[in-house]
């Protein structure tokens, strides 16, 4: 029995000399950060630091380690270790913050280039800013972006696009992964359904980028960049509902085949089939969907460590709206109202980089997009076919950083309108090229050029000059300024020419649209002594467009005219945006525009549409993290904007008030692998009807069988319609859904 003892005490001893302790201290920005969290790998033990940063993991076995330290507003931190027997290691952590400012770009100057090092002021929203409002698509996440709006385009089927500084949908470029292939027919449609579970990050560009991607891009562009499959989790799940009855669902798998490539597949699909009529018009407050996309990217292996990746994208949705009382076997006719889209589309992109000494990238997109709809009883078919291809050269010689690039748009489109005899068809050859001249650290400029033929409208030359002066680490001002054009595809992009009774009158040949722009943009970074990270951007931009197409709504009430500009249009204004990210858990995103968007014709100045005077946008965040609870409150508010009525009676308001949508969200993380949030969205429970005696314009007749004209074709006020109206949903400037709550289940496997 004795000896066992001894046996007993000899083997706790060598244990406990076996034990080591591992200490240190977390700071940011060279100031503590209390209850950071860390983790050490493989045991998976985690401890918190204290009010002062330190931390302390006690007893743990002599070996090799991981030890892992993040910090919410920071970027985490990985450290190998060595623990030797009985003896104390110590590893100290300086996280970074984490503000998107030394981030890798793309989009400005199609070249990967860092933040602050882009002669281009880029923006990057990473899925972590998006999660903080969760959103079934990505045409309702841009809501908190500063200077960028989602604007419904109709009450009836709730179709829109997205604004850049108060420029409409059409003068924004969608791109995925580089690609242009959300345009034309899918302006209005493509920003639904991409899988949430295949964003990596979104750059948005403000200001005409025409001069490296054609036309669309004048007033700006948004690259939806998707995720390596090979940094890509192994499985993901994210699905919320709502109390009005909506059900979104996004997976992602990851899978390697073999050495040769991996894999990556997401799954979004969308669900709303419960009509609600809060506003009591008879008609849905909001379009009911059906939706679902498959979205697969290939990223390929190859020795010499060169790029090929293949992506593939189908989408379905089945939506519709109107009447109540509307279902399928009304659809086309003339007894119940509705809306109904059906649409289908295909997508095939990829990037295949040159096996040469050379770094030259080739990159294409293949789009097939079927449309098949009615607004009552008017159908609209159509169909589009877009094809692109583009060479790049990226060449470095001496102080001078060049792109030399070539592309191929070919365009088909087709569809049943009187405005289309035979089918449009367009190959479109570009040639570009670009020179990032570096004079030394602080000055450096960029020379761009691009030169495109269009079948119909001839040659188009676009260039651009940039300029940045880097005053210090802390301190960068940028100058942009260029050319822009845009080439209309009208029904396919103005939705009100589509739904409604007005008439569309197209009074000429539409010429392309042009423009001249200047931007200047300041960014500032400040550091305090308790480690606060304060960034602070401010620009301020002026766009003057030539044989601008505008909806002329105010000459004849009944029609939308279409015609280039007899004049010109501006758009002008600054914006500010400022991240505040503080020790204590809270991080702090505010954002502010003011803009002037109007028209000038016959030495009259008009405010344009839908545009509003002044935009706000917050996030607020705060991490509790004894209870690993994160809150989010989130917002946005929008100041007047001059309405579309429909003549000298229309009762309703001229401009819209100032309005805002605001958002508070629970999400709770305590569970491994494993998020679940909760929240309100519409706190205030805002709709556009309030003060307003009615939104869609004679409701209670959608196909104005009641309606009179006279002989001019204008119509008559009578008992039935005192205020000579035809009917009409294209007064809408903000979304019809009330205040909702949601909740939802993330789950994610590395």
């Amino acid at each position: 029995m004795k000896n066992l003892f001894i046996t007993y005490s000899l083997l706790f001893s060598l244990l406990a000399l076996g034990q080591s302790k591992i200490s240190g201290v977390v700071k940011g920005g060279n100031s503590p950060l209390p209850f950071a969290n860390l983790v050490l790998s493989p045991t998976k033990q985690t401890t918190v630091t204290d009010q002062d940063g330190n931390y302390v993991f006690a007893s743990v076995p002599s070996g090799n380690y991981v030890l892992l330290a993040s910090y919410t507003g920071f970027q985490f931190e990985k450290k190998k270790i060595v623990v030797k027997d009985s003896l104390e290691s110590t590893q100290d952590f300086n996280l970074r913050e984490n503000n998107s400012l030394d981030e890798v770009v793309v989009t400005g100057t199609l070249k990967p280039v860092t933040r602050m090092e882009s002669a281009v002021p880029v923006e990057v929203y990473k899925p972590t800013f998006f999660k903080k409002n969760p959103t079934a698509n990505v045409f309702d996440a841009l809501q908190n972006v500063n200077g960028v709006r989602p604007q419904l385009n109709c009450n009836i089927c709730n179709t829109g696009d997205i604004h850049i500084n108060g420029l409409e949908g059409p003068y924004t470029l969608v791109l995925i992964d580089g690609m242009p292939i959300v345009s034309g027919l899918s302006t209005v449609y493509g920003l639904s359904g991409i899988p949430n579970s295949l964003l990596e990050r979104i750059e948005i560009v403000k200001g005409p980028a025409s001069s490296l991607y054609g036309s669309e891009a004048v007033g700006g562009l948004i690259n939806i960049i998707t995720k390596n499959p090979k940094n890509a989790p192994v499985f993901s799940a994210d699905a919320f509902v709502t109390d009005w009855g909506e059900l979104n669902l996004d997976l992602g798998i990851k899978a390697n085949v073999g050495k040769t490539a991996s894999v990556l597949t997401g799954v979004n699909y969308f669900n709303y089939s419960n009509p609600i009529d809060n506003n009591n018009d008879n008609f849905t407050d909001v379009t009911l969907q059906s939706r679902i996309s498959i979205f697969q990217k290939w990223n390929f292996n190859r020795k010499s460590n060169k790029l090929l990746s293949l992506a593939g994208r189908y989408f379905y949705e089945d939506r519709w709206g109107g009447e109540l009382q509307w279902n399928k076997s009304f659809r086309g006719g003339d007894q119940v109202y509705g809306e109904s889209i059906y649409t289908k589309r295909r997508e095939l992109l990829g990037a295949y980089e040159l096996p040469f000494k050379e770094k030259m990238l080739f990159t294409f997109s293949l789009t097939n997009h079927d449309q098949n709809s009615v607004y009552g009883d008017t159908p609209y078919l159509a169909q589009q076919r877009i094809g692109f291809g583009q060479l790049t050269w990226d060449k470095k010689i001496n102080k001078h950083d060049m792109l030399f690039g070539t592309a191929l748009r070919y365009q088909y489109y087709n569809d049943n309108t009187t405005a289309t005899v035979a089918p449009d068809v367009n190959y479109i050859p570009s040639l570009f090229a670009q020179d990032e001249i570096a004079f030394n650290d602080n000055h450096k400029i960029l020379l761009g050029a691009r030169y495109d033929y269009n079948s119909n409208h001839g040659n188009i030359f676009t260039p651009r000059f940039a300029y940045k002066w880097k005053i210090n680490d802390n301190n960068i001002v940028r100058f942009n300024t260029g050319t822009g054009f845009r080439i209309v595809n009208l029904f396919t992009e103005e939705h009100a020419a589509l739904t409604g009774a007005r008439e569309v009158i197209v009074t000429e040949a539409l010429k392309p649209e042009r423009s001249i722009n200047a931007n200047l943009n300041y960014l500032k970074k400040i550091y305090t002594n308790n480690g606060t990270f304060i960034g602070i951007e401010a620009s301020a931009w002026y766009t003057r467009f030539s044989n601008s197409i505008i909806p002329d709504y105010d000459t004849n009430p009944n029609q939308i005219i279409y015609k280039n500009l007899d004049g010109y249009a501006v758009t002008q204004g600054f914006s500010t945006n400022v991240d505040m990210v503080f020790t204590n858990g809270l991080k702090v995103i505010l954002g502010g525009t003011y803009m002037d968007v109007s028209k000038t014709e016959n030495q009259k100045k008009t405010q344009q549409i839908l545009t509003e005077k002044f935009s706000a946008t917050w996030a607020i965040s705060y991490r509790i993290n004894k209870l690993s609870l994160d809150v989010d409150y989130t917002g946005n508010v929008y100041g007047p904007m001059r309405l579309p009525l429909l003549g000298a009676l229309d009762p309703r308001k001229e401009y819209s008030p100032t309005w805002s949508i605001q958002n508070i969200q629970f999400t709770f993380d305590k569970i491994k692998n494993i998020e679940i949030y909760a929240g309100v969205k519409n706190l205030l429970n805002w709709t556009p009807n309030k003060g307003n005696p009615f939104i869609i314009a004679r409701a209670n007749d959608p196909f104005d069988k009641n309606v009179q004209f006279d002989a001019s074709g204008n119509v008559q006020a009578t008992a039935d319609n005192p205020y000579a109206l035809t009917f009409d949903p294209t007064y809408v400037y903000g979304p019809n859904q009330g205040i909702r709550t949601f909740f939802g289940l993330r789950y994610t496997m590395r």
